[in-house]
């Protein structure tokens, strides 16, 4: 990998270690520590996730006017703004609007870093995005495997420890990403068709297989959400629950040269991102039926699997189908229908465990998985077409 993408690399693994202090035990320190039912738990999870879906699509539209630089410092000062106000204040109800803040700038910050990785190497392909999600999943390793342990003190120190890690993220930022700089090669004429949400098949084409990674995105957030208090109401401590995520980041990072073995026998994109959800649609199976802490440890092991066939694919297609000048903003896209994930999962699994219990909630998530294996099967039937449509004759 090139010198840039490394310092992309290291930037990432030290923002998503932050954060990672703090995400997994969102819903356990709203239920147990504020008192609040799982439903408004993800009220306040949605409200988060719809401001970070704001901020996917601002940073997006930045990095294609403004450059990656500039829009992933805005994102970084918005974020750490409101982590120094949360270290002193993080009761009810000010710790919404703390979070709300955070989501927005965060939100900033991913698409940016994404777009940027593509554009500082462009001949990598789904290297240079498979990095930035390794990256990514460091992070949750090593933020997860302390979170457990350092909240087992107070969760005081959850927002401290977050708080340093994106004053450090700040100073890489500052320090290394002015010269990444990469000057927009769009011509008016594309920058038009990538405007026309209806005229645009290859837009077209993204929205389809993005619904289907809205679907498996709901699924997957419920492992930080409706799972996380599950655990707890089965008698698993915050160690062995943050013990799951540490496995989960491992497994991205070492299992590596096996995927890598994996993928170059898949050769498609499209055909590895259904294997991946059929492995999620296993991991749900697996999970719905564990009462002790080896099954929960089973069913990440099989979800990991499916994770890192899925995501790395997605935000790759979105690069290939992007028009020039204009990668920002299908990343934007890319992200914004992740969060969206986050947004609609936790509220949905809060109300659906509250109403009809634990088991609904796995049945459900199974059938909407079938669904986006429909989507990413025909999501780019309409461009095969018109490939191969013959030429009218004069």
């Amino acid at each position: 990998m090139p010198r840039a993408l490394w310092l992309l690399v290291i930037g990432m693994a030290v923002n998503v270690t932050g954060s990672s202090f703090l995400w997994p035990l969102n819903t356990i320190y709203m239920h147990e520590e504020l008192g609040k039912s799982l439903s408004i738990a993800g009220i306040v999870l949605m409200i988060n996730s719809a401001a970070t879906v704001i901020g996917n699509l601002v940073g997006g539209v930045l990095f294609d006017k403004l450059g990656g630089y500039r829009s992933i410092l805005l994102g970084i000062v918005i974020s750490l703004s409101s982590l120094i106000i949360m270290v002193f204040k993080h009761g009810w109800p000010e710790y919404i609007v703390l979070l709300t803040i955070l989501g927005f700038g965060s939100g900033i910050v991913f698409p940016s870093m994404y777009a940027l990785a593509g554009s500082v190497w462009k001949e990598g392909g789904r290297k240079a995005f498979n990095a930035m999600y390794v990256a990514t999943n460091l992070g949750v390793a090593l933020g997860a495997a302390m979170a457990g342990y350092i909240a087992s003190f107070s969760f005081n120190y959850i927002f401290i420890a977050n708080c340093l890690m994106y004053i450090l993220f700040f100073l890489i930022a500052i320090t290394s990403y002015r010269k990444m700089e990469v000057k927009s090669v769009s011509q008016p004429n594309e920058i038009k068709t990538a405007q026309k949400f209806r005229g645009n098949p290859k837009l077209n084409a993204l929205f389809v297989l993005l619904i289907g990674y809205l679907l498996c995105c709901i699924g997957y957030v419920q492992w930080q959400s409706t799972i996380s208090a599950y655990t707890q109401q089965i008698g698993i401590s915050l160690k062995q629950y943050s013990m799951l995520w540490t496995i989960n980041g491992a497994m991205i990072v070492l299992a590596q040269p096996l995927i890598s073995l994996l993928v170059k026998r898949i050769k498609s994109l499209k055909v590895q991102i259904i294997i991946g959800i059929f492995i999620f649609a296993i991991s749900f199976a697996v999970v719905g039926n564990a009462v002790a802490f080896s099954g929960f440890v089973t069913a990440m092991i099989i979800l990991t699997i499916g994770e890192m066939l899925v995501w790395p694919a997605v935000p790759t297609i979105a690069n290939d189908l992007a028009p020039k000048g204009k990668e920002g903003f299908y990343q934007g896209i890319v992200n914004s229908v992740s969060t969206g994930g986050r947004m609609i999962g936790p509220l949905l699994g809060g109300v659906l465990v509250d109403v009809y219990g634990v088991k609904m909630l796995f049945g459900i998530l199974m059938a909407l998985l079938l669904i986006s294996v429909y989507t990413t099967v025909v999501y780019d039937k309409k461009l095969k077409k018109k490939k191969v449509l013959p030429a009218i004759p004069s």
